[in-house]
């Protein structure tokens, strides 16, 4: 594993300790996350933050653990950290951390107060929602040590305020039940019950949300320090509140255990792969139809575009091979006229996606590929040809291939955006690309050929597949090119004069990092110019990957920052993506073009924003500092499978 880890320069002061962030999960959608410092700076952060029904509907619950130290001198020191509505930030214990450390995926704290060393490690319980957080005295003592319980039980995207009833509190051996929802226990419990009001998310303020919440302050646990290696321990659960989890150092024990063989199993070739595949293992998460992914922590749930996309770099190249069977098997289940569903984060089952279902496609022909698993290929070959002759029929939202060229296009209807690029603001999206995206014929022709290859391994005739792959390969050849030395990013699409489906048509030239998936997938369309890929690689390539948009364009955004529909607007044009790091090193390979160092940024990200894990995004210009979810699943996924080249 790589080393991360900083002293009390970083820890010690916001700018850097309070932007660098944590995260442990529980192999549910559960998590517990938050900042070096300790200073919460989202609506999210929280020790046990509980998954629903779907990893999307979390509730937080254990919001923070105040440490304070009775020292021998009578002195009473607090270590805990919030800002205020005042502006204020107290108390300010991160000014007292002189280390904070990653370990196996766990963080780490040490605090010193002169010759006072106290350590906190916490882990989640695999595969149950709980938390349990260890201290522990490193150097000197005797000591009290006491930790006051912040609690809450809301909706893990709003907030809870003291003008409403206060949370309801039973009492329990050795703690207390909140809300009836989940349970504290640790030594000697004090309950106190009462509101810190005003606590202040800077991030929330940031992205223009309301940043405020009260919290309740549900008692304190203590206890003695009295020579080093003495332990204090709280555990928070939820679910069965009646099975208590195993002890706390038990706890921490077997997360380090379970982390250590996720990595060994994938049998990584350096400490960034390791790294990388412990970040990965985040996103994949038990539900009650199987094995799913979380898109991105700490607001996202299942989206099936973001799963397909990420299928190879989570699943194959971390030695998953059997849970990745499952969950194809799962999503294969909710095709509906020849179309995945896209995802359950509203509440219900939606298939408002054009290109989902031919990640599908991929998904499943890298993994009989790669893992020689000709049954599942065979088992789902049936739901495989129906989404093909849905697709020449034509299904929801004018998605069908055109006759006359044997290409896919989506007609669209208005308010909808059916591409990955699907940002809408009020109501109206950003980059509808209505007619034909090149990403998605990219994908359509593919998809057609790794059909093809799956239905004669099952002894099959794929003459009418070949023919069907070899029309739209050719017709991609003569419509993508553009005069102005890289790829159209849509044909055919409605002139902007024109309403959608009128009679006028135009071709949209805008250098987009779309275009590096008719080079880089494993059946592309194209071979790769290697002339172009520079043309590409110099308007869009960055450290952490490519921008969605040139800055030569007049629409492009530089910064991925503001209130909703501001960061919305820009979110897709001119933002970086790390995720697209896959098909642009893929593409520069194809092309034999040199990838050594094309990865070295997103590797040294890896310490910077979400600690060991790849963000969604980041800004289009430097210093390309990161935006979005901190932890996002497929920037993970792409950027472990290009490490891993198979």
């Amino acid at each position: 594993m790589i080393e991360i880890g900083f002293g009390p320069q970083v820890c010690g002061e916001l700018a850097g300790g309070a932007t660098r962030e944590w995260l442990v999960t529980d192999g549910l959608g559960g998590y517990a996350m938050g900042t070096v410092s300790g200073l919460r700076t989202r609506r999210y952060h929280g020790l046990l933050v509980v998954a629903g029904e779907t990893p999307a509907s979390r509730r937080v619950g254990l919001v923070s653990l105040d440490p304070a130290v009775t020292l021998p001198s009578g002195a009473r020191v607090r270590l805990g950290a919030h800002e205020w509505s005042s502006g204020v930030v107290d108390p300010r214990g991160f000014e007292l951390l002189e280390r904070f450390d990653l370990v196996d995926g766990l963080p780490r704290w040490r605090w010193r107060i002169g010759d006072v060393v106290i350590e906190r490690e916490l882990a989640m319980t695999h595969g149950r929602p709980g938390v349990a957080v260890v201290h522990r005295l490193v150097a000197g003592g005797p000591v009290r040590l006491e930790l006051s319980a912040a609690c809450t039980w809301r909706d893990a995207h709003g907030e809870r305020r003291a003008d409403g009833p206060a949370p309801r509190m039973e009492p329990v051996d050795g703690g207390a039940v909140v809300e009836g929802s989940f349970r504290l226990a640790g030594p000697d419990w004090t309950p106190e019950g009462q509101w810190w009001l005003g606590v202040h998310h800077r991030e929330e303020a940031a992205r223009g949300l309301h940043p405020e919440e009260d919290l309740w302050y549900a008692g304190r646990f203590a206890g003695a320090l009295d020579r080093p290696g003495d332990t204090v321990s709280v555990l928070a659960w939820a679910g069965d509140l009646a099975d208590e989890p195993p002890p706390a150092t038990e706890v921490v024990a077997a997360a380090r255990r379970r982390h250590r063989a996720v990595v060994a199993a994938a049998k990584p070739a350096d400490p960034v792969e390791a790294a990388l595949t412990l970040a990965a293992d985040a996103f994949v998460v038990r539900t009650s139809a199987g094995p799913d992914v979380v898109a991105g922590y700490p607001w996202f749930g299942a989206w099936s575009r973001d799963t397909m996309t990420s299928y190879e770099g989570l699943f194959l190249c971390t030695g998953r091979a059997d849970e990745g069977r499952a969950l194809l098997r799962s999503y294969a289940a909710t095709l509906s006229e020849g179309m995945l569903s896209n995802t359950a984060d509203t509440g219900r089952v939606e298939y408002n996606t054009v290109d989902a279902t031919l990640w599908f496609l991929h998904a499943v022909s890298r993994h009989v590929t790669l893992t020689g698993d000709t049954d599942l290929g065979d088992e789902l070959l049936p739901a495989l040809h129906a989404v093909v002759e849905a697709h020449l029929a034509g299904t929801r939202y004018g998605i069908a291939v055109d006759p006359a060229d044997g290409l896919l296009t989506q007609g669209g209807t208005p308010g909808t955006a059916l591409t990955w690029m699907d940002a809408r603001v009020y109501g109206v999206p950003v980059t509808p690309r209505t007619g034909k995206p090149v990403e998605v014929n990219a994908l359509w022709v593919n998809g057609l050929a790794g059909l093809a290859e799956l239905t004669e391994l099952a002894g099959r005739d794929a003459a009418d597949l070949w023919r069907l792959h070899a029309r739209a390969r050719e017709a991609f050849g003569k419509r993508f090119p553009s005069p102005a030395g890289w790829l159209h990013d849509v044909v055919d699409a409605p002139a902007p004069a024109y309403p959608l489906g009128g009679a006028a048509y135009h071709d949209d030239d805008l250098l987009r990092p779309n275009q590096l998936l008719a080079w880089s997938l494993p059946y592309a369309p194209l071979e790769p110019d290697p002339a172009v890929l520079r043309r590409v690689a110099a308007g869009l390539f960055t450290p952490l990957g490519p921008r969605s948009l040139s800055p030569d364009s007049p629409d492009f955004a530089a910064r991925h920052r503001g209130g909703p529909a501001e960061r919305d607007t820009a979110y897709h044009q001119g933002t970086v993506w790390p995720w697209l790091i896959g098909p642009f090193v893929d593409a520069y390979r194809k092309a034999g073009l040199p990838t050594d160092d094309l990865l070295v940024g997103l590797e040294g990200h890896l310490g910077d924003y979400g600690l060991g894990s790849v963000s969604e995004t980041a800004d289009g210009t430097p210093p390309h500092a990161a935006t979005g979810c901190p932890f996002q699943a497929w920037s993970v996924a792409e950027l472990l499978r290009v490490r891993r080249p198979r």
